[in-house]
């Protein structure tokens, strides 16, 4: 069964990730600014199903991946830290965009909120790259079933994305009136959440524990 530690530790991952502005991000609050919360959180449920299946893509290719060659378990795992790195760069580099200095968006219908949000989710290949890079640090194939440690990392993760995602839409008028008039407050976040990615990638990359379940 999957450690809570290990729960813990994707849940930590996930807010900083979720924390950190990027495409979903950048067009819920755009379209809950342009046309309002209701079409934010509309969007947001396209969002969620995109999550979902990725999850289930990248549960079959992982259980694929431990089941047929699990010395590529070492390999995906540091190839997921050093992704974590990446992400811990894009998060602190200069000129880093701004997700609460929203786009123009055309006022749209329920069911076109839901496809754009569900699209916004899909098209963006760094979901896939996410799931495949990061379950990995946090599962134990001596644990169990690797498909079930999978899917209760990715649920995790989502209902972390999902929470944070729900309250910025809700205040994201009030959250960018706050962060326009205080970008010292934003710089903060990035750099702590860069921090904090950062910190995990090094600890993901050099804790052989799992890596030597595997191997024995």
């Amino acid at each position: 069964m999957i450690d809570i530690t290990a729960m813990a530790g994707m849940a930590a991952v996930a807010l900083g990730l979720v924390l950190t502005p990027g495409p979903n991000m950048i067009y819920l609050v755009s379209r809950s600014i342009t046309q309002g919360p209701r079409a934010g959180m509309i969007s947001l449920t396209g969002v969620a199903v995109g999550f979902f299946a990725y999850l289930v893509a990248a549960t079959t290719g992982l259980v694929a991946v431990f089941t047929l060659v699990p010395a590529l378990y070492t390999v995906v795992k540091l190839a997921g830290a050093a992704y974590l790195l990446w992400l811990a760069w894009q998060a602190v580099r200069p000129g880093g965009r701004n997700a609460f200095v929203p786009e123009e968006l055309p006022v749209v219908r329920s069911r076109r909120l839901f496809t754009m949000g569900l699209l916004t989710n899909l098209l963006n290949p760094k979901i896939a790259i996410l799931y495949m890079s990061l379950l990995p640090q946090f599962i134990d194939p001596a644990a169990g079933s690797v498909a079930l440690q999978s899917l209760l990392l990715g649920l995790t993760q989502i209902s972390v994305a999902l929470l944070v995602n729900g309250l910025i839409v809700l205040s994201a008028g009030s959250i960018s009136a706050f962060l326009g008039r205080r970008p010292a407050w934003l710089r903060l976040q990035r750099y702590l959440m860069g921090t904090v990615l950062a910190g995990l990638a090094v600890k993901l990359a050099f804790d052989r524990s799992r890596s030597v379940a595997v191997a024995g």
